[in-house]
């Protein structure tokens, strides 16, 4: 289990973790990049290549970042900061960082998502555009953003194995689907890892998703571990996010259910309800909520100031329990491209 959030990066340095039986082994914490282009409203550029470059040279000697985009993250301009943020680190820190794409979304002039192009010929295109905004010459996980419910997953993921073959592509990643989907997935080619949202609050995956996954030696980047936050202080748990924040005029969460009217007063509840335990242990909130879902996968190197034990663990459970979250984690229409929902 690694994390893909945008967060600071920890006082303490984690062990690194290897994305499933295949994939590579990376710094326990990744770096999802979408916020300094699109949907939390304006970035700084400034502030977000200084954040990548810090994250990048926050792992150890030899250790690999991730650094995670889509293809669709303000319509190419994620893909080209973070090639400008490479490009002007320093070179250890940029010879051990990995990229991981996802690709296949639809959008609109007007920033609008109109669907997913899964099709052999699609990934062909997408990819090429990709290597050169990024400015590589291969991806080291390439995935498609959601599902084309049009085109069986087998002929995505095949498209994607040769690009693994052609020197393209390192490894194969599949993002938010469900344990069916990722059983054909991997019989198909070796799958990496799966990027799906995975918190204290977004625990649909235990039940089929999680044990599948463990099954098939296929790895879990859990995002939005603090639910949805440009940095620690902005997620819904970070423990910073308050009942009257004013959200910037497109910022995805002004949509989120889970941010609306009582809804969002339940969830701060149990961010309140976590603080107690959080308090106990001398640490803050986001630290409690990073730390349980690292704790999900290897019980070593999870340490980011942060020991839970057993009792530590049942404590926060307790606080917030599994389903106590109020809303869904997208719009309705959102909701329904979701393979692992289905």
């Amino acid at each position: 289990m690694t994390t893909n959030e945008n967060t600071s990066a920890p006082a303490t340095i984690p062990a690194a973790r290897r994305l499933g039986a295949t994939g590579p082994s990376v710094f326990p914490l990744g770096l999802g990049c979408m916020g300094m282009s699109a949907l939390y409203g304006e970035a700084d550029r400034s502030e977000s290549l200084a954040t990548i470059h810090a994250f990048l040279e926050a792992a150890p000697e030899g250790m690999n970042t991730l650094l995670d985009t889509g293809d669709f993250y303000g319509m190419g301009h994620n893909e080209l900061l973070i090639n400008e943020a490479l490009r002007t680190a320093p070179t250890a820190a940029r010879e051990q960082a990995l990229t991981s794409v996802k690709f296949g979304a639809l959008r609109t002039v007007e920033g609008g998502f109109t669907g997913y192009d899964g099709r052999p010929e699609a990934v062909k295109n997408f990819l090429a555009y990709s290597l050169q905004r990024l400015g590589r010459d291969h991806i080291d996980i390439y995935r498609i953003a959601r599902v084309d419910p049009d085109v069986p997953i087998e002929e995505t993921v095949g498209a994607i194995a040769e690009a693994v073959q052609a020197g393209h592509v390192r490894h194969i990643g599949l993002s938010e689907v469900g344990a069916d989907t990722l059983r054909r997935a991997a019989a198909v080619a070796p799958i990496s890892d799966l990027q799906i949202e995975y918190s204290l609050i977004s625990r649909g995956i235990e039940d089929r998703i999680l044990p599948t996954a463990r099954e098939l030696g296929i790895g879990v980047t859990a995002y939005g571990v603090l639910s949805r936050g440009l940095i620690m202080s902005r997620g819904l748990i970070s423990g910073h996010f308050s009942r009257d924040r004013a959200l910037a005029p497109g910022d995805f969460r002004g949509m989120s259910p889970r941010f609306q009217g009582e809804n969002l007063a339940r969830n701060l509840d149990l961010v309140e309800a976590l603080r107690k335990v959080a308090a106990e242990q001398g640490v803050s909130v986001a630290q409690t909520a990073i730390a349980w879902v690292l704790a999900q996968g290897p019980r070593h190197g999870v340490d980011i100031r942060v020991e839970l034990s057993e009792a530590d663990l049942a404590a926060i459970e307790a606080a917030v329990p599994a389903g106590a979250a109020s809303g869904d984690r997208y719009p309705a229409a959102q909701m329904a491209h979701l393979d692992s929902e289905h």
